[in-house]
């Protein structure tokens, strides 16, 4: 299907779950990878009290903040 025809079924609303090919799916620039960063150990501790608080990993915690930062900076 040429992408003509592609965004006249999908702005008319149609069903295009039987043209998507699901598996081979991925979302552009959401590709994770992998970065180091050393924290001081204080910094460590204070992020652990936080994400424990909130009840998320300090992963989690860490790219939920650095994403918020990044968005008041556009």
């Amino acid at each position: 299907m040429k992408a003509k025809e592609f965004d006249k079924k999908f702005e008319s609303g149609e069903d295009m779950t039987n043209d998507l090919d699901f598996p081979k799916a991925r979302r552009i620039n959401q590709e994770p990878k992998r970065v180091n960063i050393d924290f001081p150990t204080w910094v460590v501790e204070k992020l652990d009290k936080q994400s424990k608080r909130l009840g998320i990993t300090r992963q989690a915690l860490v790219k939920v903040w650095i994403a918020e930062k990044l968005k008041e900076a556009v």
